[in-house]
C-alpha cells in the first residue's frame, strides 16, 4: 500500500488544487497585480482536466494497440521484412512537429479533438514501438526453445512467454508516450479542443501569467499522477 503513496499525494493535491483554486485567488493577484481576473473561469477546470484526460487517453489507448500490435506482427518470422519500415514510421511520426500535423489535418478533419488526438496518437508511437521491439527481441532465446521443447505454440509462446517478459519494458515505453502526450495535449487548445491548455493559450493571448501558471501546474500535476503510477505498475510486472 506504502509503494502508492506518491501517486495518491500527487493526486490529492491535483484535485486539492482544481476544487480550491478560488482560494488561491490572493496569491494569484500577487503575482498578476495588473490583471481584472486572475483565475480562470471560461469554463470549469474541472471540466477540462477530464477532457484533458479523454483526449489522452483515446490517443494513447489507439497507440498501444497500434504501436504493441505492429511491433508484435515484426517480430513474427513471416512479417520480420516489414521491421525497417515500421521502425522508420514511428520515427517519422515522433520527430513530425505536432502542430504541423494539427495544421495539415484541420482542412480534413476540423477543428477540436479529433485532429488532436491524430496527433497526439503519432508522437506515441515510437516510445511504444520501440520499447515493444525491445522486450521481445531481448529474451533470451534459450527461454523460447524451452517453451518450444514444451510443445507450445507459436500463439502461447507469445501470450504465455514473450509478452510477460516483456511486459516491464512495453509498460515503460508506454509510460513515457502517455507522459509525454499529457503536456503535448495542450497545443490541441489552439484548434478548439478542450484541454488544459485553455488556460495557458488565454494567459498567452491576455498576458495573464496567473491564467499560465493554473494551466502549466495542473498539467503537470496530471503528468506526475500518471507517471508514478505506471512506474508502480512496471514495478509490479517486474515482479
Amino acid at each position: 500500500m506504502t509503494a502508492w503513496l506518491l501517486p495518491v499525494i500527487w493526486l490529492v493535491l491535483l484535485m486539492g488544487l482544481i476544487l480550491g483554486m478560488p482560494q488561491l485567488e490572493t496569491l494569484l493577484r500577487a503575482i498578476e497585480p495588473s490583471s481584472r481576473e486572475v483565475l480562470y473561469s471560461r469554463d470549469s477546470l474541472l471540466t477540462l482536466l477530464i477532457s484533458h484526460i479523454l483526449v489522452v487517453g483515446v490517443a494513447s489507448l489507439l497507440a498501444i494497440i497500434i504501436g504493441v500490435g505492429a511491433s508484435i506482427l515484426v517480430t513474427r518470422p513471416w512479417g520480420r521484412d516489414f521491421l525497417p519500415l515500421i521502425s522508420q514510421l514511428a520515427s517519422i511520426g515522433q520527430t513530425f512537429p505536432p502542430v504541423a500535423v494539427l495544421a495539415l489535418a484541420v482542412p480534413w478533419l476540423g477543428f477540436g479533438t479529433v485532429p488532436t488526438i491524430m496527433a497526439l496518437l503519432l508522437y506515441g508511437l515510437l516510445p511504444i514501438v520501440r520499447n515493444t521491439l525491445v522486450g521481445i527481441q531481448g529474451i533470451e532465446p534459450a527461454v523460447l526453445e524451452a517453451a518450444r521443447g514444451m510443445g507450445m505454440s507459436p500463439r502461447q509462446r507469445l501470450w504465455r512467454v514473450e509478452l510477460p517478459l516483456a511486459a516491464p519494458v512495453i509498460v515503460a515505453g508506454i509510460r513515457t508516450s502517455i507522459t509525454i502526450n499529457i503536456a503535448t495535449a495542450a497545443i490541441g487548445s489552439t484548434i478548439g479542443a478542450k484541454t488544459l491548455g485553455d488556460p495557458i493559450i488565454a494567459g498567452i493571448v491576455n498576458g495573464n501569467t496567473a491564467y499560465i501558471l493554473q494551466g502549466a501546474v495542473l498539467i503537470a500535476l496530471l503528468a506526475l499522477v500518471v507517471d508514478s503510477s505506471l512506474e508502480r505498475l512496471g514495478h509490479l510486472f517486474s515482479r
